[in-house]
């Protein structure tokens, strides 16, 4: 009897164990469809649904995309996921692409407008035409990690600022699995939220004078944090200003 009990103790322990390892040890994809668009360079848009610009155009070496339901009015730009096709295991690599959500788009049923460039990234060697051919392929996808050797997040004063009057803020390089959620902006003792304007874009007019002060509400595996940072006070549309922010 007290052999029983110590066996189904120690099966239990094992079980306790081994089995979130087991769980989270695997690859999670969902199943959905993607096709592609054209550019001359077969690159990212500079004119995408997030804000970024001509860094939605080159980020990634132009490995982007737009999304449907994964934009989430915006929270869902920067955001990185490994896409790979499953319509024909001849044409379509295991590894896929990874790409970087940079704009808005919806197709014939697919989560996924891919580049030119991502789209053909997906194929062997020598198949791309064949997979292009198809123009809207099935695929599963998850998110990963977004990576940036060398970079911390950048906050980019987007082109539409007029200093002192308007202030319009990206950030880039967001690194991990992480949202930015709200911005905040220190004014008159106190944090006041920033609009999110469009896509990945935060604003307020009138802002403060002097140096700007901002904190992010950032969701990653970890829960929520709030890191900050500040922008001079003689900010100019169009230049990203380093952070010492690095999210994992």
């Amino acid at each position: 009897m007290e052999f029983s009990l110590k066996l189904q103790y120690y099966c239990l322990v094992c079980v306790m164990v081994l089995l979130p390892a087991l769980c989270y040890s695997k690859d999670y994809f969902v199943k959905s469809r993607a096709t592609y668009y054209g550019s001359s360079d077969g690159l990212g848009t500079t004119s995408g649904a997030c804000g970024f610009g001509e860094y939605g155009r080159n980020i990634s070496s132009g490995n982007v995309a737009g999304v449907y339901r994964l934009y989430k009015n915006g929270v869902g730009c920067g955001a990185c996921y490994q896409v790979r096709c499953t319509t024909n295991p001849q044409i379509c690599t295991k590894k896929g692409v990874n790409v970087v959500v940079t704009d808005y788009g919806q197709g014939d049923n697919t989560d996924f407008i891919l580049s030119h460039h991502a789209y053909e990234a997906m194929a062997r060697p020598g198949t791309a035409d064949r997979l292009f051919a198809y123009g809207v392929v099935g695929v599963e996808y998850q998110r990963v990690p977004c990576q940036y050797v060398g970079h911390k997040i950048q906050v980019k004063v987007h082109e539409y600022s007029r200093n002192p009057d308007y202030l319009a803020i990206i950030m880039l390089y967001l690194a991990g699995k992480s949202d930015i959620l709200s911005v905040d902006i220190w004014q008159q003792g106190k944090w006041v939220e920033m609009r999110r304007s469009f896509g990945a874009v935060f604003d307020m007019p009138n802002p403060p004078l002097g140096a700007i002060s901002l904190r992010f509400k950032v969701h990653d595996n970890a829960g929520i944090k709030w890191p900050k940072a500040v922008i001079p006070r003689n900010w100019k549309a169009g230049v990203a200003y380093d952070t010492d922010i690095q999210l994992q």
